[in-house]
């Protein structure tokens, strides 16, 4: 050891990266949905989720190109950009988009983020279990929409 310089970081903590925008108001993930036929019972997706995750997996097939999907362990990015609501008089929606009010209504960030992980699966990444690290933020805009970045990192495998 005597010579010999340790460094803090001895490899670059990034492999590959991709960002991408999910556009428009963003949805959370619904409860699985129960229906009963006979003496059948079914479990469905309600159909705003399952159409929220379409366009997440669009834009995130757009975002990776002809990239195949991530194989290691995932930093996942999300910005949260909630419609500002129009009720609200013009100095609170100022305030609003100045980040100056808290996005504390629904829907839940944990919500939002579920689906967004499920529609990024086998795109992204093969599986959500990837995910070792999460960055989340939910604020105000005047452009609602979802902004990701998923990052592979360069670690092993469990």
């Amino acid at each position: 050891m005597a010579g010999e310089q340790k460094t803090l970081l001895t490899a670059s903590p990034v492999m590959q990266r991709v960002e991408f925008l999910i556009p428009g108001k963003p949805i959370a993930k619904g409860r699985a949905r129960h229906a009963r036929r006979g003496k059948i019972v079914t479990t469905f997706t309600p159909p705003e989720t399952e159409r929220y995750e379409n366009l997440v997996k669009m834009a995130a097939r757009q975002g990776m190109g002809m990239r195949e999907p991530f194989g290691g362990p995932i930093r996942l990015i999300l910005n949260i950009d909630l419609p500002i609501p129009g009720g609200w008089s013009m100095k609170r929606q100022t305030m609003a988009a100045g980040a100056l009010i808290g996005a504390t209504k629904k829907p839940d960030v944990s919500n939002v983020l579920k689906a967004v992980e499920d529609g990024m699966n086998g795109v992204v990444y093969a599986d959500d279990s990837q995910i070792v690290d999460l960055w989340v933020s939910k604020r105000y805009s005047r452009a609602p929409g979802v902004r990701v970045e998923a990052v592979e990192l360069n670690l092993q495998c469990a």
